[in-house]
């Protein structure tokens, strides 16, 4: 069974996008791919314990709730403390970035994101 991978991103077609880019990765078995159109929707799966993941990859910007403030809820559960997050944004300041690392968030990506570059890192981070 492959490492769960959940991507959330208010656009279905970056969700779309990541998908495609990880089809090699879904078909051999090395992760399972989910996905998640509203952060809020994901976070009570999580916290109600219906949902997993051994990656999550978010969006910064979307309605309801933005990226890093998931990724704080999201760490603030022990069961999910040591869990890698990697946030897609079209923003890079360095004020995000600090305060995405004071939360824990893993790594940053871009987007327009590089098909390569999100395989490469999905594989580092979960060893597969």
């Amino acid at each position: 069974m492959g490492k769960r991978v959940i991507i959330v991103d208010d656009s279905r077609a970056v969700v779309a996008t990541a998908e495609l880019a990880l089809d090699g990765l879904i078909g051999s078995g090395s992760i399972e791919f989910k996905s998640y159109l509203n952060p809020m929707e994901l976070l009570g799966a999580l916290q109600n314990g219906s949902e997993n993941f051994d990656l999550l990859i978010s969006d910064v910007n979307m309605p309801e709730m933005n990226g890093l403030e998931l990724a704080r809820a999201i760490k603030s559960d022990d069961r999910y403390k040591t869990k890698p997050i990697i946030i897609l944004t079209t923003e890079s300041s360095e004020q995000m970035k600090m305060t995405g690392k004071e939360i824990g968030v893993t790594g940053w990506m871009v987007k327009p994101f590089n098909d390569e570059k999100l395989v490469k890192s999905i594989k580092m981070v979960l060893g597969v």
